[in-house]
């Protein structure tokens, strides 16, 4: 049952934020309160010390600081905070949340080269017919969900909770 939940959950809500941000520009609270509620649930059951239960919410923390300064300044949206909180707390203060941060950081950029790119090209976009979401075409944001969508799962086999339950833990 753990193992489900684990290899479940996380990547649906992922998936769904990614699709959620590059539909509507948005990301429903939900997915992140379901991340992070259904980690607190699982965490006694999956062999998580209470020490290491702290270093998951501290990772959390320390993210959604990080996110909310980025927020404060105009260069994050709330949703993407949110979703990266909720997710940094399954991963944890370990080397795969660097891993996971620098997934987001690097499909982050292409994901804004490609929009740019798609932006500058508007025109020769619509009369081609190339079916692109118009959110992609016209809103001044990016949906930088579909980055943090595309890191989770990169680093999916990294997070120790996926290794625990799959044996290969250390």
């Amino acid at each position: 049952m753990i193992t489900a939940v684990v290899l479940v959950v996380f990547p649906m809500c992922m998936a769904m934020a990614a699709f959620s941000d590059l539909l509507t520009m948005t990301i429903p609270n939900r997915l992140s309160i379901v991340l992070l509620a259904s980690f607190v649930a699982i965490a006694p059951f999956a062999g998580l010390s209470l020490h290491d239960f702290a270093l998951h919410l501290g990772a959390g923390a320390a993210v959604f600081a990080a996110g909310f300064a980025l927020f404060a300044f105009g260069t994050m949206g709330g949703g993407d905070a949110k979703i990266l909180t909720a997710s940094a707390v399954w991963f944890g203060f370990n080397p795969s949340l660097l891993v996971y941060m620098s997934y987001v950081g690097i499909f982050g950029g292409l994901l804004s080269l490609l929009i740019l790119t798609l932006r500058a090209n508007h025109n020769l976009i619509i009369v081609s017919r190339i079916p692109v979401p118009q959110t992609m075409l016209h809103a001044k944001k990016v949906p930088y969900g579909i980055a943090i969508g595309a890191a989770a799962f990169a680093a999916f086999p990294s997070m120790p909770l996926v290794r625990a339950v799959t044996g290969l833990a250390h």
